[in-house]
């Protein structure tokens, strides 16, 4: 019997109750490269990504994969193989790029924080575009470039204002977000950014939020975007790309976000209909291309029952997938053996020396001390955002591809993690 455990989603599933990551069974992989691990199929990336690649047959388009949900060489050289750019926002982050062989043509840098050196060093490396996202970030990145003798190619973030309704920390198109420049300065601010000697306007920037589950979110923020590039048109500024960003959610627990192919095509058929149908356009899908690619696996130390709860205890903890205590975010966790027999609630939680350290709530399990479980969605913003909190090393990481597995990153040793610190002299 094979049974898929996400709809749309074929590569992590059961056969004869045991489950399987693509054509590789987990307990296998589990043997091999020990436990907690991260475990990600290649296939399941390229079929997300080819999602977007259906929706945007025949535009003029670039997919630039946001690896700040998951940065690992291993899965940024699969994107670049498969063409895509990169949106980064740090300078380690374009040494990644660097290191796994993207094209730095094809390299958006975001943030609101790139320091001078940041600036520096991409534009001597010639990437494709800054998203800036203050008026004195283009101060600043003018003068850097005027410095290098270059003209920095630029795109403004505008804040449009937009609710994407997800969660307040990772929505980031309100009035009360840090990010972008707001609606009502935009135009001012191209006209400004148009006058520095040292940038070279070529398009506007656009990003609401992450894990966004509904389209008229993003066919309000496409509305706002388009009546800007309007106005900053009429005052004298050609736009010559359009970046609506990503966002795009993934099915954690029941979620029905729109496949991106449909999204895209409802998103087109408004830019068509207002005559922006053949610009170019970016955009920066991240968790929606790994998200559901990756699971955590992970072996059950201790069955602790109590008068309130019943605990779980695993050995991976909050500082391998952050999520849960950061967001209270969800996700699923099943057996890599399938067990008939009678199950229990119970909170699973890790060894981290905090009452924040749990993995998931109220979770019906029939499990054993030494048997394995598997988090679901594990893909983004698990590894990246993984710490070394307690003195535990970052976990190892495996890509799956097809019938073959590949270590695509060793575990840390407690040396690892201590090994650029120093002693005071004797």
């Amino acid at each position: 019997m094979t049974q898929a455990l996400l709809p749309g989603h074929p590569h992590v599933l059961y056969r004869d109750d045991q489950l399987f990551v693509d054509q590789v069974p987990a307990a296998q992989l589990a043997e091999q490269f020990g436990t907690p691990l991260f475990v990600y199929s290649k296939a399941a990336m390229l079929d997300a990504l080819a999602a977007y690649q259906r929706g945007f047959a025949g535009r003029r388009a670039q997919i630039c994969y946001a690896m700040k949900a998951n940065s690992s060489l291993a899965i940024l050289q699969v994107f670049a193989q498969a063409g895509c750019g990169f949106d980064i926002v740090s300078a380690g982050e374009l040494a990644r790029v660097q290191a796994a062989g993207g094209d730095l043509s094809k390299v958006i840098f975001s943030g609101v924080g790139k320091t001078r050196a940041e600036m520096r060093q991409a534009l001597q490396l010639g990437i494709g575009c800054f998203n800036v996202e203050s008026e004195s970030e283009l101060e600043v990145l003018n003068e850097v470039a005027l410095s290098l003798q270059v003209q920095a190619p630029v795109s403004i973030r505008v804040n449009p204002n937009v609710d994407p309704k997800t969660h307040p920390y990772i929505s980031t198109g309100l009035k009360g977000n840090k990010f972008g420049v707001a609606h009502d300065r935009a135009v001012q601010t191209y006209q400004r950014a148009a006058g520095l000697p040292g940038l070279r306007v070529v398009g506007i920037d656009c990003h609401i939020g992450s894990q966004i589950t509904q389209v008229d979110p993003y066919l309000d923020a496409m509305d706002r975007i388009l009546d800007l590039v309007e106005a900053i048109e009429q005052a004298g500024v050609p736009i010559h790309h359009i970046d609506f960003g990503g966002g795009l959610g993934i099915n954690y627990n029941g979620d029905t976000p729109p496949e991106a192919d449909a999204l895209w095509a409802r998103l087109l058929a408004k830019l068509d209909a207002r005559g922006f149908g053949q610009r170019q356009l970016m955009i920066e899908p991240g968790r929606s291309l790994v998200g559901n690619a990756g699971i955590c696996l992970t072996e059950v130390l201790y069955l602790k029952p109590g008068e309130q709860k019943n605990f779980c205890i695993v050995d991976a903890a909050m500082n391998d997938l952050p999520r849960p205590a950061m967001y209270e975010a969800f996700h699923g966790i099943v057996p890599v053996q399938a067990s008939r027999a009678q199950a229990t609630l119970y909170d699973v939680v890790g060894p981290v020396c905090e009452s924040g350290d749990w993995i998931g709530r109220e979770r019906a399990l029939a499990v054993q001390p030494g048997d394995q479980l598997a988090v679901l969605s594990a893909g983004a913003y698990c590894m990246s955002m993984s710490s070394n909190y307690n003195t535990r090393g970052r976990l190892a990481e495996v890509l799956v591809d097809e019938a073959g597995a590949h270590l695509i990153r060793r575990r840390e040793t407690a040396q690892d993690t201590f090994a650029l610190e120093n002693l005071l002299p004797a």
